[in-house]
């Protein structure tokens, strides 16, 4: 196995042009533990920890530091713009996230805060387990929910993926094999997000299933991610248009039980579970709908206390 190790991002792009079956690397909490399961041996490891830049946040209205390096930030399905977001570096850690960026997405922050012990939130990064793109990594509901935005980079230029486009199968993204992820782009949340997760213990654990809300009132929608429950995270659109129309946004009302209850059927039949050694696929399903319920019942009434 090769280990290749680039002191700038530069580098970092020529040598997987080079060697684009070259595994990238950051925190190694996915690949290392791969590795030393003897599931996986790459050919090639990639270092990416060298690479100051990837470190780094930039806050909306900011220039970012390699800004440069980017191509025209304009119009991306809908989003009108992007200099209205947030650029988290991918090499940004789950501790810094919760430490330093939880006001601007408190939904990526509650799911870093479940990511495994002290030590691995303090290695492990966004950048890693959105290049993982497993099922049940604990970072994905929430960045479906709010809609982020992928930054993928190559020597053939800089490249924006919507979250909703960039998971195409089991632990598969939509990389070519000669990109690497340089950042996501978040909207500082506009309304309350929350995110929940079900596992048998409270820490250090893999998700039978999680899921994800993002209030926004200023569009008055509603934004969902589901993990653990299909062979992709995916959202649960026909759950979000559902809620958004029967919302009070503006008297605030109390969400109805029969509201909320038809919420978590409709998120739990936009899953597709599987039975395995975490769980039964009845068991996700209902689990689904118990989150749904709880975790929008959380978001509405912190909606309702924020007048």
């Amino acid at each position: 196995m090769d280990f290749l190790r680039p002191s700038t991002w530069a580098e970092a792009l020529a040598m997987k042009a080079e060697r684009p079956e070259a595994v990238p690397i950051a925190g190694g909490t996915d690949v290392m533990v791969e590795i030393n399961l003897d599931k996986g041996r790459p050919a090639a490891l990639l270092d990416l920890g060298p690479i100051a830049e990837l470190a780094r946040w930039d806050a909306p209205g900011s220039t970012p530091a390699d800004a440069d390096a980017l191509g025209a930030l304009g119009g991306l399905d809908g989003l009108e713009r992007l200099d209205g977001f947030v650029r988290v570096g991918a090499g940004v850690t789950y501790t810094r996230l919760i430490a330093e960026l939880a006001p601007l997405m408190p939904g990526l922050a509650q799911a870093s805060r479940t990511v495994g012990s002290p030590q691995i939130r303090n290695r492990g990064t966004v950048g890693g387990n959105l290049g993982a793109a497993s099922p049940a990594g604990d970072s994905h509901p929430p960045l479906l929910a709010a809609g982020a935005v992928v930054e993928a980079e190559s020597v053939r230029g800089t490249r924006l993926i919507p979250i909703r486009d960039f998971y195409t199968g089991v632990k598969r993204n939509a990389l070519a094999p000669d990109e690497l992820i340089r950042a996501f782009w978040i909207e500082p949340a506009p309304g309350p997000q929350y995110f929940s997760k079900i596992g048998p213990r409270n820490a250090m654990v893999i998700a039978v299933c999680s899921f994800s809300v993002a209030l926004d009132p200023v569009r008055r929608a509603v934004g969902t991610g589901i993990g653990s429950a299909a062979p992709t995270p995916r959202r649960a659109v026909a759950a979000e248009e559902f809620l958004a129309e029967r919302l009070d946004w503006d008297g605030r009302a109390p969400l109805s039980p029969e509201v909320t209850a038809r919420f978590g059927e409709l998120v739990a039949e936009a899953a597709a579970p599987i039975d395995d050694v975490r769980g039964s696929a009845a068991y996700r399903l209902h689990s689904l709908t118990v989150l749904a319920r709880r975790t929008v019942t959380w978001a509405w009434n912190d909606y309702r206390g924020s007048a």
